[in-house]
């Protein structure tokens, strides 16, 4: 837990968007009719964007703990060199910050709490 502590948000989410990207592959795979890998990308990439997921951080926020929303709150600041070509700043920052929350949960090994927030983050 220690070593998580001493992540940057960034590092942190590095791995939510590979942990995410995993999950919602997972779960389209298992839960679509389609049988061709082009019909499971385009599904996947509903879930598996900036919007989408501002749009959940936006929802679930009120049910974080204090923890949760410092690692948000620290993610959403960080200073990165890249820049999202489709997605407007505040977009790109809070997908980030999604993605950062996924990678602590991971990592510090909140599995229950990390499949709440990815079951939420494929909800129709």
């Amino acid at each position: 837990m220690e070593k998580i502590d001493t992540l940057s948000p960034l590092a942190l989410a590095f791995i939510g968007d590979a942990v995410h990207t995993k999950f919602v592959r997972e779960y389209v795979l298992l839960n679509s009719e389609n049988s061709k890998v082009n019909n499971y990308h385009n599904l996947a990439k509903k879930f598996c964007n900036a919007s989408r997921q501002k749009e959940v951080l936006e929802k679930i926020t009120p049910l974080l703990t204090e923890q949760e929303k410092d690692i948000v709150r620290r993610a959403r600041n960080a200073k990165s060199k890249h820049k999202a070509k489709n997605y407007d700043e505040e977009e790109y920052k809070k997908a980030t910050a999604f993605e950062a929350l996924i990678g602590y949960l991971y990592l510090s090994g909140q599995k229950e709490r990390l499949d709440e927030i990815l079951n939420f983050s494929v909800k129709e």
